[in-house]
Parts: C-alpha cells; structure tokens; sequence
C-alpha cells in the first residue's frame, strides 16, 4: 500500500515541444533511481494524445509502449503519474465527454498505472452555454469532474490536480482573494492534491495559448519584460503556507527552472537553486519540469537528487538532534540539582536557557535551528559533484537516442539526418535542408553536399566540389573525436547556467562587454578631442585583451563539442553552442575595431562622428526600458550580447537555424589588416576565375580583381574592412563605405588617377579596339546612385567568401560586423548591388532583411539594388 504522505520529488516531463523518446525516458528512469528521485510524471504538450486528442484511446502498439514504461519506472522503485490535459475543449457537462475520459484514463490504469493527474493548465476561463447553465462557476466545473474521475479511480494515493490559476501572477485578484482558488479548496476533496508552480507566471501560457499573439511578436526583444515572469526566482516558505491555507492541503510544486521551451536559443544547465530544502515541510512534493533537450537535465536533475536527500537527511537529522538535546537537558537539570551550576533555568522560543549572575548562557536548542553542515544542501557543492558524475558519462561514445555508437559511423547518418531535422524545426522553425547559404556569399554556387559524404551530426572537414586549401604553418583542424576537458565543461554550464543567473564566466563577459562598450572614447583615433589618459587606455585595452580570449575559448568550446565523443550531447546541446559562438565572433570583431588599431593607420576621414553618441547612451536593459536584470532578454546570453551591439534589435542577423553539418574548424573575424591585402587579392581573383572557368586574357594583370572590387576601400576607407579567416587561412572578406557621396569624390580625385597610371591603355586585336581599356571603363565608371537611395541608405557594402566555408553561418557573422560597425559610426542604412542571376546572393541577402529598392532598368548598369536600415 503506497503511502500518501511521502513526498514526491522527481521529474514532470510537461513541456511543449518534440517529447522524449522511450529509450530516453528508460535511462532517465536509471539516473532518478541513482539519485534517489521518486516520481515521474507523464504530460507532454505536443502529445496529442495527452492533450489536443485526449479523447482517443492509445492504439495496441501504443499501449505496449506504455505499458513497458510504466513497467520500467516500477522495477526502478519510481511512481509513475499519467496527466491528461482535457482542458481545452471539455465540456464539463457533458456525459460524453465524461465517459470518453473514464474510457481513457481506465485503459492506462489497466496497464498498470496506479497514479494519476489531470490538468487544466493555460486554458480560456470561458465555459459553453451548457456548462454556464449546470455550474456555479469555472472552478466548480472542474472540481466536479476531478472529483468524479477520483471516485471512479478508486481514490488512488496519488490523484494531482493542476488548477488554471496555477501560480501567484495569475490569480485575480490574489492569492488569498481568489474566488477560483478559494472554490478549489473548498470543494476538492482532500484526498487530491494541488499542483502549484510558484508567484511567477509560466511564458509558455501566452506563447503556447494565446491566438492573437504572432511568433514576431513573441520572438521580438522588446517584449521582453515579460520574461521575468517565466519562473519563480525563489519559493519562499512564507508564499507556501498562504497557498497552503487557500487550498487547504500543502501544494505539489511543478518547477519551471530549467523550463526552456519560452525561449529557442536558451538551454540551463546549472544547479537545483532558490528552494531551500526546509520548504518540504509545507509541500506535498516538488516536480522538475526540465529543459526539453534530454541530455541538457544531467545536472539539473542530479542536483534535485542531491536537494531531495539533503532535506530528508535534514529532517532525520532534526529528529536525532531533538533526541540528544532531551538527554543533554537531563543531564545539565541533574548536575543543577547536585551542583547548583547554575541559579534558574528558562525556555525562550524552543531554546533551552541557564542562567546564572545575570548572564545568560545558551546551551541547548530544544528545537532545530540550524542543521549541521553535512545535512545542509549547498548548491555549488552539488553542483561540483553532478559535473564530476557528468564527465564520465560524457566521455561515453552514445548517440542520439542514448544508443552505443556502432562502428560504423555511416550507419547511423540516416536516422541521425531524421532527428536531427527535427531539432532545428524545433528550435528555429527551418526546413531540414542544407543550409546554402554560403554559396550566396560568392560568385559561383555550388552544388550542396552529399548526404552521404558526411552524415548530419558528423564534423565535416573537406570542402566540397574538391577544392581545398593547404594548411598554413601551424594551422591544423581540430580533427579528433574525445571527450570534454573539466573545464570546457564547467565553461559551458557558465555560460548556459540559470534563467536568473548567470555563471561566472558569462557574468565577467557582461561585465567586460559593457565596460568595453562605455569607454571606448579612452582608445579613439580622436580621444574625443581631449588629451587620453594612458593609464585608462592601458585598462581599456587589458579588458579588451581578457574579452577577445573569453571569445576565443568559446570559439574553441564550439569544436570541443563538434568533436565530442559523445554524440547524444552534441545532438541536443550544439545550436545553443553554435548560437553563442556566432554571437561572440560579431562581439569580438566589434571590440577589435572599438580599439582602433586599423582607423589610426589610415584615414581619419568620417571614422568617428557618431560612434561616442552611441557608445556613451544606454545599456541594452536600459534601452528596452526594463531592469538590467540577466534574465529580462529573450536569448540569454547570446541575447544580452546582442543586445549591446549597435545592431542588437536586428533579431534576424542573429536568430537562424544552425547548420545540418557542424565543423569543428576555427573562424575569427578581425578588422583589416594592410598586411591582408595580398590574399584578399588572391580570394576575388580566385572566385572570379571560377566564375568564368578560364582566366581572362583582358584582365591578366594579378591585381586587376582585387582593385576592382576591392581595392578603392580598402584604400580609401580601410576602417569599414573585415576580414573572416579560418585555420587555413583568409577565407572572406567584407567591405564597407560609411558615406558614398563624399567616397565618390575621394574616389574621383585620388583612386582613379593611380588606377589609370597602373594600367594604362594599349591597343589589343585586330578590331582596334582594347579589351583592357573597356575593362577599365566599366571598372572606373562613376556610378550614379539617386539622391532618394543615399539619402535613405548612405552606407555600401561588399561581400566575398570562398564557396567552401564550411559553415555558411559565419558568413552571417561576418556581414553583421560589418553592420555593426557601420551602425555605431551613425549610418542609418546600407545597400549592396546584385546580379538578378544570382539567386543565392539574393536569398542570402533577403534572410538578413534586405530588400530590393532599386532596378537595373533605373540605372545605367544592370543588376539589382537591395537595401536594409540599421
């Protein structure tokens, strides 16, 4: 007979999105028996099943899996709770209805299920016309049917009840005032218990259930006050016994800590925290709803088993205490009656007091105050031990699915393609195809990659299309599949700890970032017109210096994981890890050229005039109007970073899906360097080669391409210059110009004289005419760009990448710390040309929110003009 009184602790598996799989379930079940968990609970949102068709009954293969389940949580000494979510179109009077749930819940109980929970979670208050008519209120037609379905039951041990108003936020117009609550306990019968999650609201409701709200404006930073209400930050004892005395039974806490299913680009890896294990004595138990990502809840889930012993250990130790201060009390009242040791004796509050000559003197605590440190729960402590636990389990070779990693590597590619086209569904809502994205950033597509060559999930080194570029002295690929060092790990749950916290390592990024950010006027060309102080820019470029490497560790965290033995990790945790690391190559580009180093070795000309405008304004809490609290912006710390970037409201130079083919090779980008003009003439000589299968005979001089392209920027405004380089080398560029109209003129005076002289014109043919000289003419041809276009969009750009980037995505990157340079310095748009063929470019362009202003048919050349404001 299962007693009704233990506390329940473990795992709610209750968030929106793809559910866990049966393998995945089995080994959770094999961690909660470890770490001394009791209870799991089954209620999937996207289980149609359990909530949009609950009315069904499970099929007979869909029974055995059930069935094998519920098996398997009891051969590991765990209570297994079927939820069902009727909520949403119940009708409360209706028979039928009734009779389908009965049905329903009757086929799970005879599979073995003895406990139960239903659920009325983020649904409309409003009742149909026949439920206004047969109840009082909405509270009293959903205790009507709990009751009836408990009675049917056979009242079992554990019946759960989850309210509408299921945390403090939602109550109207309180806690202790709510009509509905106060209706719950009055009328539930007291054998069911109450789930409850705390004073905050849970996102997921007005995501997940709110019609009028579009995915824009969900995903839109500037909604992001509202995620201070995703969870409770703390449960305090004192909300318990308020909530307690309202419902008149001590509530069942589902958790939504380590909940990420509100945010796509956020995952909590961090410890059990904010809920002291002295609360249990006010619950009737605490559930875990977890990240969706399976193997993101190692720590999360083994540091709750840490808490849930400490509280037991806690309250045993209370008891013992107790005991041994009755026999110390003893012992002290007989050496009194011997020795008169002390004049009188007084209780104060539980405390057993002697006193003698006026001073007092404490001796026993008749009740427990202050546990020994042994029974305390300390969460760093917890957490030290479950990333130790951790690392052995991520030095083991499992797939997705938990499986053991077959010996051929190939074998698995297909069923890893499948899931792994899932994932990004997911979490970025994109189609599960290669991304080609960094086809747009040349002149010639490319043919996407082969499923087979390299299967989703596997690192892939060699460029396709069987070109390739020779290492370089020192560089090399991170080739090598092992496992994580302890301190990759640690940096990785620091930097996706907690949605209230971050960890040390994001916490000194923030804070760096910041104050990079904030005095930068300390490293300007111009000092701002005041004489610097060299002792602020000796600070200003060691924080800088402490930045870039934190970035650099993140950049090689990202091929740590590629590379990680353990698949299964890699699967569930690298868009989060790619997202960051794409995040931090934008903020390290921007901090390099924050310093300067380029702009004060060429001209001065427009490089600064609005950068201390922005620089000296807000921070990114501040610009959004809300405290500069780490958990107010959607994104987590990638947000946050984001968000203190000049372009950081650009949601869409930021947010896309990652890459069906991770690589574990290094990027950077950097600002241009003079030293980078030699092979960033090589890289546009090379892809207009390709682009016209032959080398031409017109432009045979080696320089000819780069000043073409890129030569008259990189000359005259070197400032607006990035390069993207790999382990092997320079392998895109972008180029910019702050202000068109006043580059023209530069242009006209200096750049095209010297263009002229290096190449002057000879006859070539016999037609008479000069292949050379037409070339030069459609190359110095002074474009005439309206007054309407520049007057919206007076900054341009340029963009060039080798088509075998292995990851397209930093080709994003790199445009973006174009963008963000640009953006700082005062700009309000920029615009690019491209060739109507080029549908690659075009696509490319169009994610990142350009759009087409300006036809050929309007201009003296062709090709089409396609602009985004900043």
């Amino acid at each position: 007979m299962e007693r009704r009184d233990e506390f329940l602790c473990g795992v709610v598996e209750g968030f929106y999105g793809r559910p866990w799989s049966m393998e995945q379930r089995k080994v959770l079940f094999q961690w909660m028996q470890k770490w001394g968990l009791n209870t799991y609970l089954y209620g999937p949102k996207d289980d149609l099943k359990h909530r949009l068709l609950w009315r069904e009954v499970y099929s007979a293969e869909e029974e055995d899996q059930l069935k094998a389940l519920v098996c398997e949580a009891e051969s590991r000494g765990l209570r297994f709770v079927y939820a069902l979510s009727p909520g949403q179109d119940i009708v409360f009077s209706s028979s039928s209805d009734l009779t389908l749930l009965k049905r329903k819940l009757r086929q799970v109980a005879e599979l073995g299920c003895h406990a139960f929970a239903i659920l009325f979670d983020d649904i409309d208050h409003s009742m149909c016309q026949a439920d206004t008519e047969a109840f009082s209120s909405f509270a009293h037609a959903q205790v009507s049917v709990a009751n009836e379905i408990f009675r049917f039951l056979g009242e079992p041990p554990v019946f759960l009840f989850c309210p509408t108003e299921y945390c403090g936020s939602l109550c109207s117009p309180s806690v202790s005032k709510s009509p509905y609550l106060l209706t719950v306990g009055e009328d539930l019968l007291p054998g069911i218990s109450v789930i409850w999650t705390g004073q905050c609201a849970d996102l997921r409701a007005s995501i997940f259930t709110i019609p009028f709200k579009t995915p824009a404006q969900t995903a839109d930073p500037s909604s992001a006050q509202a995620g201070s209400k995703v969870i409770s930050r703390e449960l305090s004892a004192d909300s318990l016994v308020e909530v307690h005395s309202v419902l008149q039974r001590p509530p069942l806490v589902w958790d939504n800590l380590h909940a990420n299913d509100y945010d796509s680009r956020r995952v909590f890896l961090g410890p059990f925290k904010g809920r002291p294990p002295g609360l249990r004595a006010h619950l009737r138990g605490l559930l875990l709803n977890p990240n969706c990502e399976f193997e993101a809840n190692y720590i999360p889930l083994h540091t709750l088993g840490t808490w849930h012993t400490a509280g037991k250990d806690e309250r045993e130790g209370e008891e013992g205490e107790e005991v041994a201060g009755e026999e110390r009390k003893r012992e002290m009242e007989e050496g009194m009656e011997s020795g008169n040791m002390f004049d009188k004796t007084l209780k104060v509050k539980g405390l057993l007091v002697f006193m003698r000559k006026h001073v007092t003197v404490v001796i026993i605590a008749l009740k427990h105050v202050c546990p020994s440190e042994e029974h305390q729960y300390c969460p760093d402590r917890a957490l030290s031990t479950a990333l130790q636990d951790w690392m052995d389990e991520l030095s083991q070779p499992l797939q997705p699915g938990r499986q053991i990693r077959p010996t051929d590597h190939r074998s698995s590619a297909p069923s890893s393609k499948h899931k792994l086209s899932e994932s990004s569904d997911n979490h970025h809502g994109a189609q599960s195809k290669p991304s080609s994205t960094v086809g747009a950033c040349s002149a010639q597509s490319h043919k996407p990659r082969k499923e087979n060559a390299a299967g989703p999930l596997q690192s892939e080194e060699r460029p396709p299309g069987g070109h390739s570029r020779e290492k370089g002295p020192g560089k090399g690929l991170c080739a090598g599949k092992g496992p994580l060092s302890e301190a990759q790990v640690r940096l990785l749950v620091g930097l996706h700890y907690l949605p209230h916290e971050h960890g040390p390592p994001a916490q000194s990024l923030l804070q760096d970032l910041t104050w990079l950010k904030a005095n930068c006027h300390y490293v300007s060309v111009n000092g701002n017109g005041k004489k610097t102080q060299p002792q602020k820019v000796e600070e200003w470029r060691a924080r800088a210096g402490r930045f870039l490497a934190a970035c650099d560790e993140i950049a090689v965290l990202h091929g740590s994981v590629v590379n990680s033995v353990n698949r299964a990790v890699l699967y569930d945790l690298y868009p989060y890890v790619w997202d960051l690391r794409n995040t931090m190559l934008v903020a390290k580009a921007f901090i390099s050229w924050l310093e300067g180093r380029v702009m004060s070795e060429s001209s001065s000309l427009g490089s600064w005039k609005n950068c201390f405008h922005w620089c000296g304004a807000s921070s990114g809490a501040e610009l959004l109007g809300v405290e500069a609290e780490p958990w107010v912006f959607k994104g987590g710390l990638s947000g946050e970073v984001q968000m203190l970037l000049p372009v950081g409201t650009s949601s869409e130079l930021f947010s896309h899906p990652p890459p069906l083919f991770p690589t574990s090779r290094l990027y950077n980008i950097r600002p241009f360097q003079h030293k980078d003009k030699v092979e960033l003439y090589r890289m546009v000589r090379q892809l207009h080669q390709r682009a016209r299968g032959a080398q031409d005979s017109a432009v045979a001089h080696p320089d000819f391409i780069g000043d073409r392209c890129l030569g008259a920027s990189l000359a005259l405004c070197p400032e607006y210059s990035f390069v993207l380089e790999d382990e092997l080398g320079v392998c895109g560029c972008a180029v910019g110009i702050l202000d068109v109209r006043s580059f023209a003129k530069r242009c006209q005076a200096t750049w095209l004289p010297a263009m002229r002289d290096k190449y002057p014109t000879r006859p070539h043919g016999a037609n008479g005419h000069t292949a050379t000289k037409e070339a030069l003419q459609n190359f110095h041809e002074e474009q005439d760009y309206p007054d309407s276009l520049l007057y919206h969009f007076p900054s341009q750009l340029r963009l060039e990448a080798l088509p075998e980037l292995v990851d397209c995505s930093v080709s994003r990157s790199l445009l973006t710390s174009l963008l963000t340079a640009l953006k700082a310095n005062g700009s309000q748009g920029v615009f690019c040309e491209v060739q109507p063929t080029d549908r690659l470019r075009l696509e490319f362009l169009t994610k990142l929110g350009f759009l087409e202003i300006l036809r050929g048919e309007a201009r003296s050349t062709e090709g089409l003009v396609l602009g985004r404001l900043l």
